[in-house]
């Protein structure tokens, strides 16, 4: 099984500058890194347009609430995930009320009554929440700016500075 189309697409989801030259940039060290809900799909046998119309239906509602759409990504090659997501976590002040208009209006299930329709759906899914995007010199900036401190009560020791010419670096 060829790997690459997989770590191209995890690079891609991961450091989406990197994917296009038209992408937009990763925020600075002082920009907040926003929080994103990343979701990972298998549908069940059959109902692969079915969760795409669905989804649709759901970025319809996010559109009609003023936000945008879902990122979607779609299984090439590799692991056994159908479809991945990727939106962010919490909505802007005043939007989640915005978006529960859209579902009356459109007829979106809600409650209990989403999560028993939306499942039937489904094999399996995951959801995590992540920071970024961002970069590493941006979270390493963050992590600096940061006090050092343990749960120990004793401080974190400064990480030696590499000598010159130590291969280490």
């Amino acid at each position: 099984m060829n790997r690459f189309p997989m770590l191209a697409l995890a690079a891609a989801t991961l450091f989406p500058g990197t994917a296009s030259a038209q992408a937009p940039a990763a925020p600075l060290a002082t920009e907040p890194v926003g929080r994103k809900l990343v979701e990972i799909y298998r549908v069940a046998p059959g109902q692969h347009e079915a969760f795409l119309r669905v989804i649709a239906k759901l970025d319809e509602a996010n559109r009609r609430a003023g936000l945008p759409p879902r990122q979607l990504y779609v299984h090439s090659d590799g692991a056994s995930w159908d479809f991945l997501l990727i939106q962010d976590a919490e909505y802007p002040e005043g939007k989640g009320e915005a978006v529960g208009r859209a579902y009356r209006d459109m007829g979106i299930p809600t409650g209990p009554r989403f999560f028993t329709e939306f499942r039937s759906l489904l094999l399996e899914h995951t959801d995590t929440f992540a920071k970024g995007p961002t970069t590493a010199g941006a979270f390493l900036a963050d992590l600096d700016a940061t006090p050092r401190a343990t749960f120990f009560g004793v401080s974190s020791p400064t990480p030696p500075t590499p000598a010159a010419g130590d291969p280490k670096k």
